[in-house]
């Protein structure tokens, strides 16, 4: 087996963990949610709005306040959404997996020891991109 084959059953391994399979049917749930549907439409509706009257020679500061306002209420909506909040969730849990399991990949690709090495998450100190795994 060469290893693009053993990619590939790796890829086949990871569809089959139980937290790859809940953040598929999260996902499944959003897409058939049809008020957070509409939710996101808005919100799409109301970024494009935002970036639209930003680029205006002469925009209205008014305007892009109360299209700021609506934005954040919209997003607010979306995230409130019981389905998004799992599906969030799930896609931190699945997300933390397939960090292990690049880490290790990159920990064996710099020379480890692919039966030993073990990757450790490690905080960045940005906490404004951050998953929230630390606390």
């Amino acid at each position: 087996m060469d290893i693009i084959e053993i990619t590939r059953e790796l890829g086949k391994k990871m569809q089959e963990e139980p937290c790859y399979i809940t953040m598929r049917a999260a996902q499944q749930a959003c897409d058939d949610d049809q008020s957070l549907q509409q939710a996101i439409g808005e919100f799409n509706l109301k970024r494009m709005a935002i970036n639209n009257e930003a680029q205006k020679d002469e925009r209205n500061e008014e305007t892009l306040k109360r299209l700021n306002e609506e934005f954040r209420t919209v997003y607010a909506k979306i995230m409130e959404n019981e389905n998004m909040q799992k599906y969030n969730e799930a896609k931190v849990e699945f997300d933390a997996l397939l960090q292990r399991i690049t880490g290790i990949i990159g920990l064996c690709a710099d020379g480890e020891d692919p039966a030993t090495c073990e990757y450790e998450a490690s905080c960045g100190g940005d906490c404004s991109a951050c998953g929230g795994s630390c606390h």
